[in-house]
């Protein structure tokens, strides 16, 4: 297999992306109803939109990993239990990361039935995505002190 090399930073880049992106939810978001989400198409978007740009970002950086460990994902889903699974994640666990590519998916596709579920899904296991985050952090930490 070719050797792949992401762009240097660009991991740490993308991890502050996301951290930004969780923080909005966090901040502006996390408290929403279902009254509120279903009554107002703007803020409809704007969560759909958080959510599916933090589920992209994590799919992406998760996919460098592997990459970079020579390690095959078949799909999104595959990519995010993957991640778990070379980052220490019990089992459980690793299929809630897999779901999420699911959810991503049905943002970005626009699923408009699922949408609310999702924002649900998000909210619901978000503290497993900041640990996600936070062992990408310390797994590229570890690398950039190799180099």
């Amino acid at each position: 297999m070719s050797e792949f090399r992401y762009a240097r930073g660009r991991i740490m880049e993308t991890i502050a992306f996301i951290t930004k992106e969780m923080d909005e939810f966090e901040n502006d978001y996390s408290l929403k109803t279902w009254q509120q989400y279903q009554s107002d198409t703007k803020l409809q978007k704007l969560i759909d939109r958080t959510i599916e740009n933090i589920l992209t970002a994590f799919i992406e950086v998760s996919g460098t990993v592997l990459t970079e460990n020579n390690i095959l994902a078949d799909s999104y889903p595959d990519v995010m239990k993957k991640i778990g699974v070379f980052l220490k994640f019990n089992d459980e666990e690793c299929e809630i990361l897999s779901k999420f590519a699911v959810h991503r998916n049905r943002l970005a596709h626009r699923y408009l039935n699922f949408r609310w579920q999702v924002v649900k899904f998000y909210a619901n296991h978000r503290d497993l995505l900041k640990r996600l985050l936070n062992s990408i952090y310390e797994y590229e930490k570890a690398k950039d002190k190799q180099a």
